[in-house]
């Protein structure tokens, strides 16, 4: 095994993302050629059956409204999912398909094992991962990385090297 201690933190999340992301693609793939991770926030959201607005579904998934918004058209493109006016036109909700309901029952399977393979890999570690990332979220949430490396290249100027 490759020591990659000494990576840097990009570095070492790519890899991390590789592995679980990557891997997990090609598991969908096996089966579904065209779902890939990205899609599960988005299908969890939609999941109840409920029409959502983009940003209703970019809250419950917590990504970002743009990043809600590409992969509802990239859902749409598959048909697993329909956009339709509220009722006074305001907004576009989003819905399931029958095709992306037909999808459910084999996706929530595979979140079952995700998770169940998740939590197995937590308790090898020394500190769960689930938890390291939920502390890190925050604390970037409190004070962004900008922030950080402005604080850290301050105090660096003059410094020679």
């Amino acid at each position: 095994m490759i020591d990659r201690s000494s990576d840097g933190l990009g570095t070492q999340l790519r890899r991390l993302t590789e592995l679980l992301d990557g891997e997990l693609e090609a598991l969908y793939r096996a089966e579904h050629p065209f779902y890939v991770p990205r899609f599960t926030p988005i299908m969890k959201a939609l999941a109840d059956g409920s029409p959502l607005s983009i940003k209703q579904i970019a809250e419950r998934s917590s990504v970002s409204h743009s990043a809600a918004s590409q992969t509802v058209a990239r859902l749409k493109g598959y048909g697993l999912i329909e956009t339709a006016s509220d009722g006074d036109r305001r907004c576009r909700l989003v819905r399931l398909t029958d095709a992306g309901r037909d999808l459910l029952p084999w996706l929530r399977m595979k979140w079952r094992a995700t998770t169940k393979a998740a939590h197995q890999l937590d308790a090898e570690l020394r500190t769960p991962l689930s938890e390291v990332l939920a502390e890190a979220i925050a604390r970037l949430e409190h004070r962004s990385f900008t922030d950080r490396i402005a604080a850290c290249a301050s105090k660096l100027e003059g410094e020679t090297l």
